[in-house]
């Protein structure tokens, strides 16, 4: 017996036992990695939802925000969140998803409060992520808002005081509702073969010169 017909052999009767089981049986233990600690899930678990479960404890007011903002935000955003440079705009934009130029903000597009935290919390201030504390955190959303003027100034966001804040697009979004507006587009028994009769020429464009001939004599050479 060839080597090469040896190594298959042996691949095969080492591969043999986990291909023989079926859905039924008992994950094999391969003996890799370790179960996640609670400390190691806690720092991923960070998800906030839109009723404010998740939501860590602390609070910030829109003064503290600005005052954080100005700090870790605006050389990317803008003082007043009108963007600089090509970094995103945060404000303003109310209105305009309708139209040929949407601007997509916090104001204008996002649902919730817990969108803005949650995505600022995870992936914010850029090159530093995760570095604002609770009440940074808090601080600074609740100045976000104020720019959108979804908050007054004198505003404290917190757990307590997450369900006050209307986002003005909180009903622009939908559950996936295709399976029921799209189901008279559906067809059954779709053609799979010999679908469309064979391709016949109708017509034929009529052979135009469009580009306009140069009389002008060129300098430095022979027409």
């Amino acid at each position: 017996m060839s080597r090469s017909v040896s190594l298959i052999a042996a691949v095969l009767l080492l591969a043999s036992p986990a291909l023989a089981q079926d859905k039924k049986s008992t994950p094999r233990n391969y003996g890799i990695g370790q179960p996640a600690t609670a400390e190691q899930i806690a720092g991923w678990d960070i998800d906030v939802r839109p009723d404010g479960l998740g939501a860590p404890p602390g609070k910030g007011s829109v003064s503290d925000g600005e005052k954080v903002y100005l700090e870790r935000c605006a050389a990317c955003h803008g003082e007043f969140g009108e963007s600089a440079g090509r970094w995103p705009q945060l404000a303003q934009g109310k209105g305009t998803l309708a139209t040929h130029d949407p601007v997509k903000t916090v104001g204008s597009y996002f649902p919730y409060v817990s969108s803005v935290f949650d995505y600022v919390r995870r992936a914010m201030p850029f090159g530093d992520s995760q570095s604002l504390s609770n009440d940074e955190l808090y601080a600074v959303v609740a100045f976000i808002l104020n720019l959108n003027d979804i908050v007054d100034d004198k505003f404290v966001l917190s757990k307590e005081t997450w369900a006050q804040v209307k986002m003005p697009n909180r009903d622009g979004f939908y559950d996936d509702d295709r399976e029921k507006s799209e189901k008279a587009f559906w067809n059954a028994k779709p053609c799979m073969k010999d679908c469309r009769p064979p391709v016949k020429i109708t017509g034929h464009a009529a052979v135009i010169d469009v580009t306009p001939e140069d009389k002008t004599p060129r300098k430095g050479g022979v027409d």
